[in-house]
């Protein structure tokens, strides 16, 4: 995934993804905040006489983003700026939905920025990364889940050792170290109850879906990364339908409780007990 450079200054990287859907259903995915929030995170949009003006992402505890809409064109395009990370000039975000023949739709994003040196490259590239993943799961909601209320439960905790290890880790306590595309998986007793079916299991990044049935349907999310020179594994689960509210309520303290018993806070070196 590579930078494109023009003479301009503006410096953007694409991604692109064919999903099931008229353009008017993938538009409600990627472009509200209930459809974003199904596949992606938090989300929501600021409005001002019935139009969007901003959307708010929200990544976590203390990472929230916020961009203001430039483009607004449903059911095709839209666009938004927002500040830069790190000292970085201003980023701008553009989605497009671009209707294919079949029944399915072209997705394509677009991070850009204008810059006169190559300092803000990694960042672009950083930007572009995580897409793939997160486009494999707005695949699976188009295609077995379209348009149901979701409900989202996130978990991270760090580990210590390199990502490889994290990644064995955490699926070696959840029964996934063997997992294949298609194979039935259900979580050991001691782990809180969750089950479905893999629909993706990578290695770069260390990363696995499964279309889960169990405790209710969804689409469970691991993985394993680096943040800073620290490990952490990651898992999130985005229930849908009219109970999944009720099941993130039931589910989120099992998950909680489970998580700190397996995968404690480390020791900070130095101090005594």
């Amino acid at each position: 995934m590579s930078v494109k450079k023009e003479p301009s200054g503006r410096r953007s990287i694409q991604v692109e993804v064919e999903v099931p859907g008229a353009p008017e259903e993938v538009w409600q995915a990627i472009a509200t905040g209930p459809g974003i929030s199904s596949w992606f995170v938090p989300t929501e949009f600021e409005e001002q006489d019935g139009k969007p003006v901003a959307v708010k992402l929200n990544f976590g505890p203390g990472m929230e983003s916020r961009s203001v809409v430039t483009v607004w064109d449903p059911p095709r395009q839209f666009a938004a700026q927002g500040e830069g990370w790190g000292g970085s000039p201003p980023m701008a975000t553009e989605w497009s939905v671009e209707a294919r023949a079949g029944g399915v739709c072209l997705v394509r994003v677009v991070h850009s920025l204008f810059a006169s040196t190559d300092d803000w490259d990694n960042q672009l590239e950083s930007a572009g990364l995580g897409w793939p993943g997160f486009f494999r799961t707005l695949r699976i909601y188009l295609t077995h889940f379209r348009g149901q209320r979701s409900e989202l439960m996130q978990f991270v905790a760090p580990v210590a050792g390199t990502e490889a290890e994290a990644w064995e880790m955490l699926t070696a306590a959840l029964g996934l170290d063997s997992l294949r595309v298609g194979q039935r998986w259900t979580a050991p007793a001691s782990v809180p109850a969750l089950g479905g079916v893999a629909e993706y299991v990578g290695q770069s990044p260390y990363d696995a879906l499964v279309r889960i049935d169990k405790p209710g349907p969804g689409v469970a999310a691991f993985g394993a990364f680096n943040v800073g020179g620290q490990s952490m594994v990651a898992l999130t689960c985005y229930h849908y339908g009219d109970q999944a509210a009720g099941t993130v309520a039931r589910e989120t303290p099992l998950w909680q409780a489970w998580i700190q018993k397996r995968f404690p806070m480390p020791k900070e070196s130095g101090k005594s007990e």
